[in-house]
């Protein structure tokens, strides 16, 4: 039985991480915020006798970014991965394969974006992005690394779609200003066959984006979500009300990027739902 520590473990993804993993047999080691805060040689001996590290550690992105939570996103991300990254040198039997994260909000708001064809956006999201793969990249020294960019995760029990609901089922939803920005997504269970596509192949490293094949705008989700409701789309949010609720932060929702998950599908991953609506109807359990 192979051991996977999963460190971010109690978030969105990392619950269902735990759950998924173990239903498969592997021996799942969550790590917190507390175990995060240890020295790296005492990281190193709570993770002694993993043979997977998965790091998905970083505060929540949606939030009003002032410059000391701004501070917090930076030091989550970069600062954890570097001690993540200097515990698992120091370990006496290291582990075979280090998965960190990152997200597609490296790229530039144009596209579409691939790992071969590509332009990084030149933001704040942008930079994180940059050092906290640099960072992660570090471990290529001792152990196989794969780093995923995530898209938009879409799934039961929290994630994006949980805010997004509410307003939807009161019908008081609409688009974000004029409905074309980029939403590239992914289903959360096609997310998690993804980490079980790397564990299985050796041969997989380097950078993945993870996102589903087929990209929509902000109103083709508007309007997929409002079939599968039953619900009205009604007058679009401008962007001026997110700049006062999010002051920087609100550009993860006013600005996208239109993601191809060229590594995945040149490698033969099948993706189980590869468009909004096949994604958004096994969330919401609502059959055709």
């Amino acid at each position: 039985m192979k051991k996977i520590a999963i460190i971010g473990a109690n978030g969105f993804i990392g619950t269902h991480m735990q759950t998924f993993f173990k239903t498969k047999g592997f021996e799942v080691l969550p790590l917190d915020r507390e175990d995060t805060g240890k020295s790296s040689a005492e990281i190193a001996g709570v993770l002694e006798g993993t043979d997977i590290v998965i790091n998905l550690a970083g505060a929540p992105i949606i939030h009003r970014w002032s410059e000391a939570y701004k501070k917090v996103l930076y030091n989550s991300r970069i600062l954890t991965t570097r001690k993540v990254v200097e515990a698992m040198s120091q370990m006496q039997r290291r582990p075979g394969l280090f998965i960190s994260t990152s997200a597609i909000g490296i790229y530039a708001t144009d596209g579409p974006m691939s790992e071969s064809s590509y332009t990084y956006g030149d933001n704040f999201l942008s930079r994180i992005c940059i050092d906290w793969e640099t960072e992660a990249k570090e471990a290529n020294e001792f152990t196989r690394v794969v780093i995923f960019r995530f898209g938009v995760v879409l799934g039961k029990g929290g994630g994006a779609l949980a805010k997004m609901l509410p307003a939807f089922k009161l019908g008081i939803a609409g688009t974000i200003g004029d409905g074309s920005e980029p939403f590239s997504w992914v289903h959360i269970n096609d997310l998690l066959s993804a980490y079980l596509f790397v564990f299985s192949d050796q041969t997989q490293e380097g950078t993945f984006n993870l996102c589903a094949p087929n990209p929509v705008t902000n109103r083709e989700l508007t309007k997929t979500l409002a079939k599968i409701l039953h619900r009205p789309t009604v007058i679009p949010l401008p962007k001026f009300v997110l700049k006062i609720l999010f002051s920087e932060g609100a550009t993860v929702l006013t600005e996208g990027q239109r993601v191809i998950p060229e590594r995945l599908l040149e490698n033969h991953f099948i993706f189980k739902y590869p468009t909004i609506e096949e994604a958004l109807r096994e969330v919401l359990d609502a059959p055709k």
